[in-house]
């Protein structure tokens, strides 16, 4: 029942979550790899570097106070919920405030000196999302999936539809009104993408701030002083996270031989097929979303860390049935991107593998967040993050890998942390992890996929005969998981 039930707010969780991610990553590289084309392609490597700096201070204005807040909600929801919206709203206007007085400075040094209006108006995108950051966690907190996914949805939607109206519509607008004349000079297309997620994200924290009206308002400084030594290190988690997963673009900028313009052009390349893998990645933040509170609500329970050793099995095994799948029909789902950006598709098998032990090391990094030892998680991260910047420099400025060494930065990374995460994680709080099926699966999946390649060579071209082998060998991948877990299966199958 408690996989079922995991399973099913995975599901509605993860409806939100993903949608979300298909906006910013899947519709966007569909769109956009089609928008920033010619001249103009370079932006898209605009696009992802700017948002990885967002990522970025969205870890460190949010402070996991999401996470703090399941942690600390039971033992007191109302000073939780005050402490935490009081302390970042204060952090996040401090921020804007500050970015508003050497935005100039700021534009200059990140080699975007006529892009100061973009860069205001990420900061404000920045400050709606930190204070959005409470409000979702506590509909998460108190199980109320179907309006958080209302919520998100309806900011998704919001997004896109302003994104379309800039891009599409307001260009015929313009050439018959002064009005839209003027509206449709502000800026360049970034300037519109940014627009767009500037008014949803306001809508969306207008949506929100009604529903903490109902919470009493109690002011605790001892008990923010917990909440704070709980979060620090976790924030150091996500800083690591963000870099390990989304820096590669800034390196890529700085240390490929070309100048910035054309790097970011090379760049963007490489972003839009990592965009491919990250169909494997949402699947691990849908989980992450639902997963989080469950393990915080599971964790007095007698059959506590069995569960969590079976969540980690039935993870794996969806996982690398998705990365499988998408290396098995990576003909067809390559079309999600425009032509000029398919040739960097050699390098989503490494970001696939990478994203599954990105996945395994969330399930393996619960004990240090049940035992409150989060210091072990920062300094694991922390590792991870120093790990993917030395990769980085070496593969592409020292050696000259181009922007393959930063799928294989990430891969060496990410399975540092999880190998590390699981030794240090038995040591303080055992869990019966079955590693050896869980490594049985990855290397199924490796050793089928590899069968493609090789017999790919037989019939190169032809692309039926192509889909129907890899379907053969894919379906022969689902029965064996069938025969085998079967009875993990059926509990995963009744959880949906």
């Amino acid at each position: 029942m408690t996989l079922r039930k995991l399973a099913g707010e995975t599901a509605i969780y993860g409806l939100g979550s993903i949608l979300n991610r298909i906006l910013n990553y899947i519709f966007f590289t569909i769109y956009l790899t089609r928008v920033f084309i010619g001249p103009d392609k370079h932006l898209f490597g605009v696009y992802k570097d700017l948002y990885f700096y967002m990522a970025l201070f969205l870890i460190i204005l949010s402070f996991r106070m999401e996470t703090t807040y399941f942690r600390f909600a039971k033992e007191n929801r109302a000073s939780v919920t005050t402490m935490s919206m009081a302390f970042l709203t204060g952090l996040a206007g401090l921020f804007v405030g500050i970015v508003w007085i050497f935005k100039f400075n700021i534009a200059n040094s990140m080699e975007y000196p006529g892009m100061t209006k973009h860069l205001v108006m990420l900061v404000w995108v920045l400050f709606f999302d930190v204070l959005s950051a409470v409000p979702f966690a506590s509909l998460r907190q108190q199980n109320r999936p179907w309006l958080f996914l209302s919520l998100r949805l309806g900011s998704i939607l919001l997004n896109l539809g302003f994104v379309l109206f800039f891009l599409e519509i307001l260009p015929g607008l313009a050439e018959g009104s002064g009005f839209w004349a003027s509206i449709f000079s502000m800026g360049d297309k970034l300037y519109f993408v940014f627009l767009g997620n500037l008014l949803a994200s306001g809508l969306t924290l207008a949506l929100l701030l009604p529903l903490m009206k109902k919470t009493d308002f109690k002011w605790d400084f001892s008990f923010l002083k917990r909440m704070l030594s709980y979060a620090w290190p976790l924030v150091i988690v996500g800083i690591a996270g963000v870099i390990n997963q989304s820096s590669y673009i800034t390196f890529q900028k700085y240390w490929l031989p070309n100048s910035v313009t054309e790097n970011l052009t090379e760049g963007g390349v490489f972003a839009a097929a990592a965009s491919v893998a990250i169909l494997l990645n949402l699947f691990t933040v849908a989980f992450n979303y639902a997963a989080e509170p469950f393990f915080f609500a599971h964790q007095h329970k007698e059959d506590a860390r069995q569960v969590y050793a079976d969540v980690a099995l039935a993870f794996t095994i969806i996982g690398a049935v998705m990365m499988l799948g998408i290396l098995a029909y990576i003909d067809v789902i390559q079309l999600l991107l425009g032509k000029s950006y398919r040739e960097g598709l050699s390098v989503v098998p490494i970001l696939l593998l990478s994203y599954l032990l990105l996945g395994i090391y969330y399930n393996f990094s619960t004990w240090y967040k049940l035992a409150d030892k989060t210091l072990y998680g920062a300094l694991i991260a922390g590792i991870g993050s120093v790990l993917t910047i030395g990769l980085n420099y070496l593969a592409i400025k020292t050696f000259d890998f181009g922007v393959v060494g930063s799928a294989w930065a990430a891969l060496i990374c990410y399975l540092f942390m999880c190998v590390t995460s699981y030794l240090q994680g038995q040591k303080y709080f055992p869990i019966p992890y079955k590693i050896m099926q869980m490594i049985g699966w990855i290397a199924g999946a490796l050793i089928i996929y590899f069968a493609m390649e090789w017999l790919r060579q037989f019939y190169e071209g032809n692309l039926v005969v192509i889909l129907l082998v890899n379907t053969i060998l894919f379906s022969g991948y689902l029965f064996l998981i069938y025969t085998v877990e079967k009875p993990l299966v059926k509990q995963l199958k009744r959880g949906v």
